[in-house]
């Protein structure tokens, strides 16, 4: 558990702060959980809204947004709790603080603007920098392990399913092919390869081609998919009656877990389509508040560029 006394400039702007906030439907004497604290603009308006019997519990594994946070919500030291860690521990972090339920939860998910323009960080492909890319920098393996361990089929299989690349098993066959001559160890070295395994006539319409490949090794390496799959239902099962899970995504590989794991929270009879009346036994957990995803504005998109893909959805439980 971490004190709210470190003082770090971190910059990232928080997307559909507004809707977020307006979605979890803040009681002044509830329990929220952030499980993606970053720089604490969400947990900022969370904890602004609570009296002084409303407790806030911020997550993130990210050693540099647990001391930005800390600073920004240290005028809220008596309500909010800040814990390094992933937000798959989190109802191990609950019980261990004594919570049973939790009148609201927010993912904000995806990488910070903090990650992406600190260069060190390696999760761009515009600075050059080691091929790094760890959330949490107290684990072990890197994006260049991936990068030069992986084999070609399981570079192509990553490359294709989390960047969703059509030119996937060409990128995989340059980059084996380039570290045989020495391994790729920066980002600049790992972005010339992509851009020689894709025609130049198609690189002009297709945004910045190392963009699929770098995000498909950061979902990798951190697991982020995995992580969200498996967390879903445990953190549904944490709301206590009304309480509201609140995720934002930014592509549509996470979109589509989250949409099909509230879908199958709000209606997880699996009778045959048939049967005059469910035998199966299985009861609603809520329903889903947001049948199409909150967008961002036009306004927030002119002054948040990276907030352009970003999508809101909110279920409701229901005891």
């Amino acid at each position: 558990m971490n004190t709210l006394t470190e003082n770090f400039n971190f910059k990232h702007k928080s997307v559909l702060l507004d809707e977020t906030i307006e979605m979890l439907n803040i009681k002044p004497d509830g329990i929220y959980v952030d499980g993606t604290l970053g720089g604490g603009g969400h947990s900022y308006e969370i904890c602004r809204r609570l009296s002084k019997t409303g407790r806030l519990i911020g997550i993130d594994q990210d050693e540099a947004a647990i001391r930005a946070a800390s600073k920004r919500l240290a005028e809220f030291r008596e309500k909010a709790t800040i814990v390094r860690s992933n937000y798959s521990d989190m109802k191990k972090i609950l019980t261990e603080l004594g919570i049973e339920k939790a009148d609201g939860i927010l993912l904000d998910l995806g990488v910070s603007s903090y990650q992406l323009d600190t260069p060190e960080r390696g999760f761009s492909y515009k600075e050059n920098a080691p091929l790094d890319m760890r959330m949490d920098t107290r684990y072990g393996r890197t994006a260049k392990d991936i990068v030069n361990g992986y084999s070609e089929y399981d570079l192509y299989r990553i490359i294709r399913d989390y960047g969703e690349d059509k030119f996937a098993k060409n990128i995989a066959k340059h980059i084996v092919r380039a570290r045989e001559d020495k391994p790729i160890e920066t980002t600049d070295e790992l972005t010339e390869v992509i851009k020689a395994a894709i025609p130049m006539k198609l690189r002009i319409h297709t945004g910045h081609p190392a963009k699929k490949t770098f995000q498909a090794i950061r979902i990798e390496l951190n697991r982020e998919l995995e992580v969200l799959n498996k967390s879903l239902d445990d953190m549904i099962g944490m709301l206590a009656d009304s309480g509201r899970l609140c995720i934002i995504t930014f592509h549509s590989l996470e979109d589509r877990i989250v949409k099909s794991s509230f879908r199958n929270n709000e209606n997880p009879c699996t009778c045959p389509p048939n049967f005059p009346v469910c035998v199966c036994g299985n009861k609603t957990k809520g329903k889903v508040i947001t049948r199409k995803p909150i967008l961002p504005t036009e306004q927030e998109i002119t002054e948040n560029k990276r907030s352009k893909s970003s999508k809101l959805r909110v279920f409701e439980r229901h005891l």
